[in-house]
Protein backbone atom coordinates (compact mmCIF):
# COMPACT_ATOMS: atom_id res chain seq x y z
CA UNK A 1 0.00 0.00 0.00
CA UNK A 2 2.81 2.11 0.53
CA UNK A 3 3.92 2.88 -2.56
CA UNK A 4 -0.44 3.67 -3.93
CA UNK A 5 0.02 6.14 -1.19
CA UNK A 6 3.64 7.66 -2.36
CA UNK A 7 1.67 7.66 -6.25
CA UNK A 8 -1.02 9.58 -4.65
CA UNK A 9 1.19 11.91 -2.54
CA UNK A 10 3.00 12.62 -5.68
CA UNK A 11 0.43 14.74 -6.91
CA UNK A 12 -1.69 16.10 -3.79
CA UNK A 13 -1.30 16.29 -0.45
CA UNK A 14 -2.45 13.45 2.01
CA UNK A 15 -4.01 14.63 5.11
CA UNK A 16 -4.22 11.57 8.01
CA UNK A 17 -7.78 11.31 6.74
CA UNK A 18 -7.44 10.94 3.16
CA UNK A 19 -4.94 8.67 4.11
CA UNK A 20 -7.03 6.34 5.68
CA UNK A 21 -10.00 6.52 3.51
CA UNK A 22 -7.61 5.12 0.76
CA UNK A 23 -6.49 2.40 2.83
CA UNK A 24 -9.93 1.77 3.56
CA UNK A 25 -11.76 2.20 -0.32
CA UNK A 26 -8.71 0.52 -1.97
CA UNK A 27 -8.97 -3.05 -1.71
CA UNK A 28 -6.17 -5.46 -2.51
CA UNK A 29 -6.36 -8.13 -5.44
CA UNK A 30 -4.05 -10.58 -6.18
CA UNK A 31 -4.08 -12.14 -9.80
CA UNK A 32 -2.42 -15.07 -11.94
CA UNK A 33 -0.66 -14.82 -15.09
CA UNK A 34 -3.37 -15.24 -17.87
CA UNK A 35 -6.26 -13.60 -16.09
CA UNK A 36 -8.44 -10.42 -17.58
CA UNK A 37 -9.36 -8.16 -15.60
CA UNK A 38 -11.85 -6.27 -18.14
CA UNK A 39 -13.36 -8.21 -20.74
CA UNK A 40 -14.53 -6.70 -23.89
CA UNK A 41 -18.34 -5.30 -23.93
CA UNK A 42 -17.98 -5.05 -19.84
CA UNK A 43 -17.83 -1.63 -18.11
CA UNK A 44 -14.40 -0.54 -16.15
CA UNK A 45 -15.87 -0.69 -12.86
CA UNK A 46 -12.24 -0.15 -11.04
CA UNK A 47 -9.50 1.70 -11.58
CA UNK A 48 -6.63 -0.30 -10.66
CA UNK A 49 -2.98 0.73 -9.28
CA UNK A 50 -0.06 -2.21 -10.14
CA UNK A 51 1.95 -2.81 -7.01
CA UNK A 52 3.49 -5.82 -8.67
CA UNK A 53 3.05 -7.30 -12.35
CA UNK A 54 2.44 -6.50 -16.09
CA UNK A 55 -0.98 -5.89 -17.84
CA UNK A 56 -1.65 -5.41 -21.40
CA UNK A 57 -4.78 -3.57 -22.84
CA UNK A 58 -6.10 -4.68 -26.16
CA UNK A 59 -8.28 -4.62 -28.48
CA UNK A 60 -9.78 -6.84 -31.90
CA UNK A 61 -9.58 -6.21 -35.31
CA UNK A 62 -10.50 -7.96 -38.12
CA UNK A 63 -10.48 -10.86 -35.44
CA UNK A 64 -6.46 -10.01 -34.82
CA UNK A 65 -5.73 -9.27 -31.13
CA UNK A 66 -4.17 -6.05 -31.32
CA UNK A 67 -1.96 -4.64 -28.09
CA UNK A 68 -2.76 -0.89 -27.46
CA UNK A 69 -0.12 -0.49 -24.03
CA UNK A 70 1.05 -2.46 -21.75
CA UNK A 71 1.61 -1.31 -17.82
CA UNK A 72 4.27 -2.39 -15.31
CA UNK A 73 4.78 -1.59 -11.33
CA UNK A 74 3.82 1.87 -10.39
CA UNK A 75 1.49 2.88 -12.73
CA UNK A 76 -2.47 2.70 -12.87
CA UNK A 77 -4.89 1.13 -15.26
CA UNK A 78 -7.92 1.06 -16.40
CA UNK A 79 -9.72 1.03 -19.47
CA UNK A 80 -9.79 4.97 -19.46
CA UNK A 81 -12.48 6.03 -21.44
CA UNK A 82 -15.12 2.99 -19.83
CA UNK A 83 -13.93 4.09 -16.30
CA UNK A 84 -14.99 7.62 -16.79
CA UNK A 85 -17.71 7.50 -19.53
CA UNK A 86 -18.71 4.31 -17.42
CA UNK A 87 -19.59 2.97 -20.43
CA UNK A 88 -18.60 -0.42 -22.29
CA UNK A 89 -15.00 -1.38 -22.82
CA UNK A 90 -14.07 -2.00 -26.40
CA UNK A 91 -10.96 -3.52 -25.00
CA UNK A 92 -9.65 -5.84 -22.65
CA UNK A 93 -6.80 -5.86 -19.76
CA UNK A 94 -4.83 -9.08 -19.16
CA UNK A 95 -2.24 -9.95 -16.39
CA UNK A 96 1.04 -10.89 -18.46
CA UNK A 97 2.34 -11.75 -15.07
CA UNK A 98 1.27 -13.22 -12.08
CA UNK A 99 0.12 -9.54 -10.17
CA UNK A 100 -0.91 -7.79 -7.08
CA UNK A 101 -2.84 -4.88 -7.24
CA UNK A 102 -4.95 -2.63 -5.50
CA UNK A 103 -8.43 -1.75 -7.30
CA UNK A 104 -10.41 1.00 -6.11
CA UNK A 105 -14.60 1.05 -7.72
CA UNK A 106 -15.71 3.99 -9.58
CA UNK A 107 -18.14 4.49 -6.74
CA UNK A 108 -15.85 4.87 -4.03
CA UNK A 109 -13.56 7.12 -6.56
CA UNK A 110 -16.16 9.41 -7.07
CA UNK A 111 -17.00 9.57 -3.19
CA UNK A 112 -13.18 10.22 -2.32
CA UNK A 113 -13.48 13.03 -5.25
CA UNK A 114 -16.54 14.58 -3.89
CA UNK A 115 -15.42 14.05 0.49
CA UNK A 116 -11.50 15.49 -0.33
CA UNK A 117 -10.50 18.23 -2.40
CA UNK A 118 -7.22 17.02 -2.08
CA UNK A 119 -7.84 13.73 -3.89
CA UNK A 120 -10.08 15.19 -6.53
CA UNK A 121 -6.88 17.03 -7.43
CA UNK A 122 -5.26 13.89 -7.83
CA UNK A 123 -8.07 12.49 -10.08
CA UNK A 124 -7.91 15.95 -12.46
CA UNK A 125 -3.66 15.45 -12.58
CA UNK A 126 -4.43 11.41 -12.84
CA UNK A 127 -6.84 12.48 -15.92
CA UNK A 128 -4.63 15.00 -17.52
CA UNK A 129 -1.13 12.56 -17.31
CA UNK A 130 -3.41 9.97 -19.28
CA UNK A 131 -5.15 12.84 -21.76
CA UNK A 132 -1.85 14.06 -22.44
CA UNK A 133 -0.26 10.88 -22.46
CA UNK A 134 -3.18 9.46 -25.05
CA UNK A 135 -3.08 12.86 -27.16
CA UNK A 136 0.85 12.84 -27.58
CA UNK A 137 1.11 9.03 -28.58
CA UNK A 138 -2.03 9.20 -30.85
CA UNK A 139 -0.54 11.97 -32.75
CA UNK A 140 3.15 10.98 -33.55
CA UNK A 141 2.44 7.38 -33.90
CA UNK A 142 1.49 7.01 -37.10
CA UNK A 143 4.67 9.03 -38.88
CA UNK A 144 7.06 7.12 -36.66
CA UNK A 145 9.30 4.36 -38.46
CA UNK A 146 8.86 0.49 -36.76
CA UNK A 147 12.33 1.46 -35.00
CA UNK A 148 11.60 4.88 -33.66
CA UNK A 149 7.93 2.90 -32.17
CA UNK A 150 10.26 0.71 -31.11
CA UNK A 151 12.81 3.16 -29.32
CA UNK A 152 9.33 4.86 -27.98
CA UNK A 153 8.43 2.10 -26.35
CA UNK A 154 11.76 1.21 -24.87
CA UNK A 155 11.97 4.98 -23.21
CA UNK A 156 9.24 3.92 -21.38
CA UNK A 157 9.54 0.20 -20.76
CA UNK A 158 13.68 -0.29 -20.78
CA UNK A 159 12.75 -4.01 -19.84
CA UNK A 160 10.05 -4.68 -21.45
CA UNK A 161 11.03 -7.66 -23.91
CA UNK A 162 12.18 -9.80 -20.64
CA UNK A 163 8.77 -9.39 -19.15
CA UNK A 164 6.11 -9.20 -22.21
CA UNK A 165 6.32 -12.06 -25.66
CA UNK A 166 7.62 -10.39 -28.44
CA UNK A 167 4.52 -10.78 -30.18
CA UNK A 168 2.86 -8.77 -28.30
CA UNK A 169 5.33 -6.35 -28.53
CA UNK A 170 5.38 -6.84 -32.58
CA UNK A 171 1.64 -6.52 -32.42
CA UNK A 172 1.51 -3.31 -30.25
CA UNK A 173 4.22 -2.10 -32.82
CA UNK A 174 2.21 -3.01 -35.91
CA UNK A 175 4.66 -5.16 -37.93
CA UNK A 176 5.68 -8.71 -38.00
CA UNK A 177 7.97 -10.36 -35.41
CA UNK A 178 10.51 -10.88 -37.97
CA UNK A 179 10.98 -7.15 -38.13
CA UNK A 180 10.94 -6.72 -34.85
CA UNK A 181 14.04 -9.19 -34.50
CA UNK A 182 15.97 -7.29 -37.08
CA UNK A 183 15.07 -4.33 -35.20
CA UNK A 184 16.35 -5.60 -31.97
CA UNK A 185 19.53 -6.12 -33.82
Amino acid sequence: MQSLLQEISNRCFLSPELRQRIINDFEEKETKKGEKILIQGNKANYLYFIKKGVLHNYYYHDDKQISSWFYNENLFITSWHSFYAQKQSFEEIECLEDCLLYQISYKHYQKLIADFPAFGNFARLLAEEMLTFIDEFSKGWSFLSAKEKYDVLLSYFPNIELRVKLGYIASFLGISQETLSRIRK
